[in-house]
């Protein structure tokens, strides 16, 4: 039986049209790849004739994307960095681990950075590159990220490999000045709703098993970093991460008057399934794992 498979389209095809779809121009992806213009537009042609189908459109002289083209756009930018980050890691002149790791604000100032040095005493050959991402971000999103820290709201797809490490507590949160201390009083606050997690409020009524009410005002912001700085200055509850608040919790500057519940997932370290067994990815996790069992068991214990 003759072998159906598809064959490759040519690796410099690939790389126009990559440069291509990534720059938005013929001028500024020749740039990009240090050629003339025409030379982009032989290996789009050459490109388009591999697989018989249009992938551009064409008006008044620009190329733009089709919808076929952006399809494959996705898939070759995923690609590519994949191949980077390999090849990055094998030709790594001084034996460094390196990894992108995106951590959601505002984690990533609170808790993150206070413990990257003592990661990098204990892994001494590994190397973050802390990258501070929205909440609501996942690795499709974002194709030159290594891996995520992603709270117990993040729902992974199935190509990618989750590892609990440290359990997730949330709860309302507000300026003393500002917050009733009595549950009967939840009704009369102002909630700050953030626009990117603002299923949090839900999430909590309903793990929380606390019955929903009709809040006093609803102040909307764009996002959980505003929504937690609008709640210090006075402006109302928010729903945040005890993680990402723990300095403020100490200071007395935010108090938790219906304290913390756990969420079911926890946080949990996020990568491709290809990349789950590459060594920086294999040496964070286990150093996350380590840190969440003693973090995990201290707080037990209190």
């Amino acid at each position: 039986m003759a072998d159906r498979r598809p064959t490759l389209p040519p690796l410099n095809a690939l790389r126009a049209f990559d440069a291509l779809a990534r720059c938005g121009s013929l001028r500024a992806a020749a740039a990009d790849l240090g050629v003339v213009p025409g030379a982009v537009r032989q290996q789009i042609a050459s490109l388009e004739e591999h697989f018989g189908v249009p992938l551009f459109d064409r008006e008044s002289g620009r190329v733009t994307l089709n919808a076929t083209a952006e399809r494959l756009a996705d898939a070759v930018g995923v690609a590519f960095a994949i191949i980077m980050r390999a090849a990055e890691e094998i030709s790594s002149y001084d034996d460094k681990l390196r990894l992108r790791l995106g951590v959601p604000m505002p984690m990533a100032s609170e808790w993150f950075m206070p413990r990257l040095a003592r990661i990098q005493a204990d892994v001494k050959t590994l190397e973050i590159d802390v990258v501070p991402v929205p909440v609501s971000l996942t690795l499709s999103d974002a194709p030159d990220i290594d891996a995520i820290i992603a709270g117990g709201e993040y729902r992974p797809l199935p190509d990618i490999a989750a590892t609990p490490f440290m359990d997730d507590q949330f709860g309302p949160v507000g300026s003393p000045q500002t917050v009733g201390r009595e549950a009967d009083e939840l009704g009369s606050a102002t909630a700050i709703i953030a626009r990117d997690v603002r299923y949090l409020w839900d999430d909590w009524f309903r793990e929380s098993g606390t019955a929903p009410v009709r809040f006093h005002r609803r102040r909307e912001v764009n996002d959980l970093v505003l929504a937690i700085s609008a709640a210090k200055a006075g402006l109302g509850l928010t729903i945040a991460p005890r993680a990402s608040i723990k300095a403020e919790l100490t200071s007395g500057t935010l108090i938790a008057p219906f304290g913390f519940i756990s969420r079911p997932a926890g946080y949990r370290l996020c990568c491709r399934v290809a990349d789950r067994d590459r060594k920086p990815i294999v040496a964070l996790r286990d150093w996350l794992v380590a840190q969440g069992k003693a973090a995990n068991l201290l707080a037990n214990a209190v």
